[in-house]
């Protein structure tokens, strides 16, 4: 017999901003659930959270609490004004926690609490707001992306005390790698309603694009084409994931060709610099550098070729050298040892965590266009509304001040001006944090068909193991482990060089590079197989077909000296996307079949 909720929400309705943001929620959480909440920016995910947690009120519904239940939530970002100290904080809920478990909670978490509230780094807030929220043995935990601004070694030690945890708590994250081990079924929020599976995190992807597929086929029997047309982000985001399937298999054979440039000792060979076309590609050139900042030795007798096209990640605890490591290979600071050379031709652009975006009385528009229609990216027109849909937005938000907007939205609209930039070097600080995951597919796509090199620190494994071609760990020792591969390759070459027991290491030279796919088995038929084979390069023509009708539309004098050329260039353009999406869905099942 299953176990009475806890807690329920029947009928759960919500209006904002003019708007129902839900309406005729059901909500029950048993004593022992452990649920992932996932939708997109915008959808209500923090909101219902608050709304379980009590701290605002809806506009209909019945909540309904076990007595003596206790529910804690753990923000986003904590609110520490009137508190003189992290430990003051970390003490002053509503249900003040014992000292003793405060003290013990954060010795484990490596956060010294005597430290001044006011300035806290954002990795010290969230912390001492852990500590605070587990030293209160909740029965419900409320966790808003409990993995921002924490280093790993704080991730593994969360997600360890989550799986002792007995009690009940709602996740809301970015993060796939801590949603697939550690829960065991989904909340989905998603156009104003939720529906519930008994699965966890890794069935969720499968589910969504199930109920899409069924969603798509009953609009089809209605001959529903208003609904169809409504569904443009969703086929979209399907589609991506399916062409992100293919990128993947492009990543591991650029891991292995790296792979083949890393010599044993875990340095880039500089002996390719023989090599005119290596050097020739190359952009960042480090050679035995070394950092120290008083005593401590940051950086140790580094030695890195990046070439044009790597995509690269740093991964490591706080303070172990990451944003040093960075600033060394963008230039901003000065190695004490060795040497770093930097293309003249290099061009970066900078994303950082900080999000020091936008002004909130600015509307999209002004942000994206400066108030006019037209975005140039990378050197080619494109209308802003259209632009907007790229990056997941309904072109309707044009308008919209920034300040309306969640704080997921924000991130992806810096996203989208960003990256519109012309650039050959990408900088990518914690691109992942209050991004839903939606919006992670598509920068992973995006940093894909990034023509030129890509720099990223982050603490999102599953990110680094679908994005970066090299990593580099830092352990705060000074040196610095060089693996072909994502995180997952990173700790693999760990466990080699560190063998539990005591035993003697094997050497790292023996750590196999990261394989590649298997093999493809051809199943197709002639006519299939002849698709197969022809369709990317149609695929290819219609690009620059499409290339050359927006070109002709970004011209601001058609449409006023020749609005029928002007209609006729358009149509033509809607029908070549239409046969380009086409194309790509039929190389894609191919792709699939032949994949077996």
């Amino acid at each position: 017999m299953a176990d009475a909720p806890i807690l329920s929400w029947e009928g759960l309705s919500l209006q904002q901003g003019g708007r129902w943001l839900f309406t005729d929620l059901g909500l029950h959480v048993g004593p022992r659930d452990k649920l992932a909440l996932i939708g997109r920016n915008g959808a209500g995910k923090t909101t219902l959270l608050k709304l379980v947690a009590d701290r605002i009120e809806a506009d209909k519904g019945t909540r309904s609490v076990q007595p003596g239940t206790r529910i804690v939530m753990l923000e986003q970002e904590p609110d520490l004004t009137g508190f003189d100290t992290l430990m003051d904080f970390a003490l002053g809920g509503a249900n003040a926690p014992p000292r003793f478990e405060v003290d013990a909670i954060a010795g484990q978490l490596g956060i010294d609490l005597s430290r001044s509230a006011a300035t806290a780094s954002g990795g010290e807030r969230r912390r001492a707001a852990i500590a605070r929220a587990l030293a209160m043995e909740p029965d419900l935990l409320l966790l808003d992306e409990p993995t921002n601004h924490l280093d790993l070694a704080a991730i593994d030690w969360l997600e360890s005390w989550l799986q002792r945890y007995r009690g009940a708590f709602i996740a809301i994250s970015h993060d796939r790698t801590f949603l697939k081990r550690l829960t065991n079924a989904t909340l989905w929020l998603d156009r104003g309603s939720m529906r519930r599976k008994d699965i966890g995190f890794g069935g969720y992807e499968a589910w969504e694009e199930q109920v899409y597929a069924e969603e798509a086929r009953a609009a089809e029997r209605l001959d529903a084409r208003l609904k169809l047309e409504a569904h443009w982000l969703e086929r979209g985001v399907t589609a991506r994931r399916k062409r992100n399937q293919g990128r993947l298999e492009a990543l591991y054979k650029m891991r292995a060709t790296r792979a083949a440039m890393i010599n044993p000792a875990g340095t880039a060979k500089l002996g390719l610099a023989t090599d005119d076309e290596v050097r020739t590609k190359s952009v960042i050139v480090a050679e035995k550098v070394g950092k120290t900042y008083g005593e401590r030795t940051v950086i140790r007798d580094f030695t890195l070729r990046i070439q044009r096209g790597d995509r690269i990640g740093v991964v490591g605890s706080n303070g172990a050298g990451k944003t040093t490591l960075l600033k060394l290979l963008t230039g901003e600071i000065e190695p004490d040892t060795g040497q770093i050379t930097l293309a003249k031709t290099l061009n970066g652009v900078m994303i950082d965590q900080q999000r020091a975006l936008m002004q909130g009385d600015l509307t999209v528009r002004q942000v994206l266009a400066e108030g006019g229609d037209w975005i140039d990216v990378r050197g080619t027109r494109k209308h802003v509304q259209g632009y907007l849909k790229e990056f997941l937005f309904d072109p309707a938000i044009v308008e919209m001040k920034v300040s309306v907007l969640s704080g997921g939205e924000r991130s992806r609209l810096l996203l989208a001006r960003e990256f519109a930039k012309a650039s050959n070097l990408l900088v990518l600080d914690e691109p992942t944090n209050d991004l839903d995951l939606e919006t992670l597919d598509l920068l992973q796509e995006v940093i894909a068909d990034y023509e030129g090199t890509v720099l990223i620190v982050s603490h999102d494994r599953d990110f680094l193991d679908r994005t970066v071609t090299v990593t580099l760990g830092l352990d705060g020792s000074g040196d610095v482990d060089i693996v072909a591969g994502g995180y997952e390759d990173w700790v693999a070459k760990r466990k080699v060089r560190q063998p539990a027991g005591g035993g003697k290491a094997r050497p790292a030279a023996q750590a196999a590079p990261p394989a590649p796919p298997p093999p493809r088995s051809n199943k197709l038929s002639y006519k299939d197989q002849r698709d197969y084979d022809l369709l990317p390069k149609r695929i290819e023509e219609l690009d620059g077909l499409i290339a050359k009708g927006e070109t002709a539309l970004a011209d601001p004098a058609l449409y006023s000296s020749d609005p029928a050329k002007f209609a006729r260039i358009s149509a033509a353009l809607d029908q070549t996307r239409a046969e380009k999406d086409a194309a790509e869905e039929r190389w894609l099942e191919l792709a699939e079949q032949v994949e077996g």
